[in-house]
């Protein structure tokens, strides 16, 4: 049988440093660079290498030094700012384009909602079906709403901009939105590094309400019993890879998933420090 806990061992496949080089930005360790890119980055105006590590003095010329990374064929252009910093909770030392993100090995901050509608049957999410075109696991299964945070926006912030572009959910369905978890881990993508910081939120939707796409990101939405997602989730790789943690947290938060199972999956998912488990 297969086990809910392979997906938070996928999600930190990881081993850090893993011969990966040490990026830092100033004095503040930033990332982790493949060897081949660290190689490359020192061919450019700007990074020298220092103790071992890549080091880039102005923290103003990382959104150039990421375009040119692009144009050398490392990540890519996506026109999106991004945060960056030491720690999740520290200060902005700068800002770099999200699709340099991964080869970077920055990490990246990013909310999930759970849509939840309680019927007379039970528990139901609302399931988006990412669209054909994604370049990230195209046509996978995904939450109502998911999203990277922009540089300058707050968790919040960034759930009712997403809800309403991604779900055409207006901001007064969200006022009763609840986080509930912080999750980070670090994965090997074939994008590169994923270092994420998850801020997950649920919402009781309204039974008479249903999210529309809006804006090409996602091709549909299901409602589906909350019990059928977790079998779909233990079952089969429908989900996109870090929607299956967050559903795994989600039904040990609701008592879906119990006893000895459900103490492992508590010991092993990646929680952010101080949170609740």
């Amino acid at each position: 049988m297969k086990t809910l806990l392979r997906h938070i061992l996928a999600c930190n496949d990881a081993v850090l440093p893993g011969g990966r080089v040490p990026f830092r930005v100033g004095a503040a360790p930033v990332g982790w660079l493949a060897p081949e890119f660290a190689a490359a980055l020192l061919t450019l105006a700007g990074p020298h290498q220092e103790a071992g590590a890549v080091v880039l003095d102005d923290p103003a010329a990382l959104p150039a030094l990421g375009r040119a990374a692009a144009g050398l064929g490392f990540g890519r252009v996506r026109n999106e700012a991004f945060d960056v910093r030491a720690t999740p909770t520290g200060p902005v030392l700068a800002t770099i384009d999200r699709g340099a993100l991964p080869v970077f090995g920055i990490a990246a901050q990013g909310v999930h909602l759970d849509g939840l509608v309680r019927r007379a049957d039970g528990l139901h999410i609302w399931i988006g079906k990412r669209a054909a075109d994604k370049a990230l696991d195209p046509g996978k299964l995904d939450h109502i709403v998911a999203g990277g945070i922009p540089a300058g926006l707050t968790p919040a912030e960034t759930l009712v901009k997403e809800a309403e572009e991604e779900a055409a959910i207006p901001p007064e369905l969200l006022t009763d939105a609840q986080p509930y978890a912080t999750l980070r881990y670090a994965m090997a993508r074939p994008e590169g590094l994923r270092r994420d910081v998850l801020h997950c939120y649920e919402v009781m939707l309204p039974e008479g309400f249903t999210p529309t796409p809006a804006d090409g990101e996602v091709e549909s939405f299901a409602l589906w019993p909350l019990q059928d997602a977790l079998a779909a989730v233990r079952a089969t790789e429908q989900f996109k890879f870090n929607v299956n943690v967050v559903l795994i947290a989600l039904g040990l938060r609701h008592g879906l998933i119990v006893g000895a199972e459900a103490e492992a999956l508590r010991a092993a998912m990646p929680w952010a420090a101080g949170q609740e488990r």
